[in-house]
């Protein structure tokens, strides 16, 4: 389909097929010094997972981070306009079949954590250092970004946040 929500796997993919382009965010602050990452629970299996959605019509792709992060997890900051990388995983669909996705990740700083938002009551909410946010998910792309997270080297030289915020 050519509205961008969806791409073609080509090349070495498990499967040929649709992959559905999603967005998502790594929520992030400081806190006494040390580097934090949020991680939410899914709605479903309850597995640790960032924010992350389809791509909003009108909106470009870290812009439609920052909106899934406020959905989903009551997140308002600044995002990042350059990515982080990508990572893929299969979606349960409602008629038992599995969708695949393809997440492009966004950096974002968080400002505000609100108790209300569209999806409060639906998923926990914890704080994480990268390293032990990476051992909790299940994809292996995503565990890399988190892995290796570091606001100060992902940021571009222009956009360098603020030491001890």
């Amino acid at each position: 389909m050519g509205d961008g929500r969806f791409r073609m796997i080509t090349g070495n993919a498990e499967e040929a097929g649709e992959v559905r382009m999603q967005c998502g965010a790594v929520c992030w602050r400081r806190n006494g010094g040390e580097v934090e990452v949020l991680l939410i629970t899914s709605r479903d299996t309850g597995r640790w997972v960032i924010p992350k959605g389809g791509r909003i019509a009108g909106l470009d792709d870290p812009a439609s981070a920052a909106q899934e992060a406020w959905e989903e997890a009551g997140i308002r900051g600044a995002v990042g306009a350059r990515a982080l990388g990508r990572f893929t995983y299969r979606k349960l669909a409602k008629n038992a079949g599995s969708i695949a996705c393809e997440v492009v990740v966004f950096p974002l700083e968080v400002d505000e954590m609100l108790d209300t938002f569209p999806e409060r009551g639906q998923r926990k909410r914890k704080w994480f250092s990268p390293d032990k946010a990476a051992l909790k998910v299940a994809e292996p792309e995503l565990r890399e970004i988190l892995g290796r997270f570091d606001p100060v080297a992902d940021a571009p030289s222009d956009e360098l946040p603020l030491q001890g915020r």
